[in-house]
């Protein structure tokens, strides 16, 4: 289940969470084992060799699947974008676990789906997470999101001052409707940020002369068709630059993936490729034509389909 851009609720019946930034996993627990699924449904067991203890966290239970975000901290003990990039390509399990030591991630469990081969979506958040609270032990790498039920602007104004990513909203009766993005979920972001397509990129000026110089961004609309939606190089260091080096010559196509031509007053040399990377921008706004006012990269999302990028309002 995913959120919706929004403001803060007004009214009763809301509860409050941090938004961390992360990478959204769901873990299924049972006889055999532990197994983590990204949102994309990809297996990302291997990266996180830390979490497969969360067994031994719901010991006794048959089978249990949870849903959260696993995250990781930077030195100043706030989440880093780009230490979780570090762990979530990682499929080699030697790898995996030197990792681990180098660079731990925590789990923040704030959902619980499955219970003893009883599915729990249909329930109330509220009851959810009652069960939730009474099925999982908190560890050294996992914990449970904590659950603010007042004072959401003062919250928010503490998350801002502290650069996190933002809130999110919930409706306390609200059901989890899997694969869906619903409005009884709302996230609030101080700063806009949401995932894009890359659909090409412009050559590099001056210091960045003979590299990329920004990334040409797109989402799909509700016909499916991938929208232009500015471009971003502000964020793109040395060795994003030479990551990206690589994908656009592996990438690499003839006619433009976008529909319709991008905005003339880019006013340079354009270069396509297949539209199946996914990055993470910060940015001011949409302006009037449909484009990004002063945005950021943050990072590629492997754990992202690209077909599943939209406009978030």
């Amino acid at each position: 289940m995913k959120a919706i851009s929004g403001e803060l609720p007004a009214g009763e019946g809301w509860s409050f969470e941090i938004k961390w930034d992360g990478m959204r996993v769901i873990a299924f627990i049972d006889e055999a084992g532990v197994r983590l699924q990204s949102a994309n449904l990809l297996d990302a067991t291997a990266s996180f060799p830390e979490l497969i203890g969360l067994a031994d966290a719901t010991d006794g239970l048959e089978s249990v699947v949870l849903d959260g975000e696993v995250v990781a901290f930077a030195d100043d003990g706030r989440p880093s974008f780009g230490r979780i990039q570090d762990r979530m390509h990682v499929k080699d399990p030697t790898e995996a676990q030197r990792r681990a030591r180098a660079n731990p991630v925590s789990y923040v469990v704030f959902d619980l789906l499955h219970i003893n081969g009883t599915d729990t979506m249909r329930l109330p958040l509220t009851d959810r997470r009652r069960l939730l609270d009474q099925t999982l032990e908190p560890g050294l790498h996992w914990r449970l999101a904590e659950v603010h039920t007042e004072g959401a602007a003062e919250l928010l104004a503490v998350v801002t001052e502290q650069r996190l990513e933002g809130l999110i909203a919930k409706q306390d009766a609200s059901q989890y409707l899997e694969g869906k993005r619903s409005p009884s979920w709302r996230k609030i972001k101080p700063r806009r940020r949401q995932e894009f397509v890359v659909g090409g990129w412009t050559e590099g000026r001056d210091g960045r002369q003979g590299s990329i110089g920004s990334l040409l961004l797109g989402y799909h609309d509700a016909a499916g068709e991938l929208r232009h939606a500015g471009s971003v190089g502000s964020g793109l260091d040395a060795e994003s630059l030479v990551e990206w080096g690589r994908l656009v010559t592996e990438s690499a196509r003839a006619e433009s993936p976008f529909a319709g031509p991008p905005p003339a007053s880019l006013g340079r040399t354009f270069h396509w490729i297949d539209p199946i990377h996914v990055v993470e921008v910060a940015f001011g706004e949409w302006t009037a034509d449909g484009n990004l006012r002063h945005p950021s990269y943050l990072g590629r999302r492997t754990d992202k389909d690209p077909r599943e990028v939209v406009r978030e309002e």
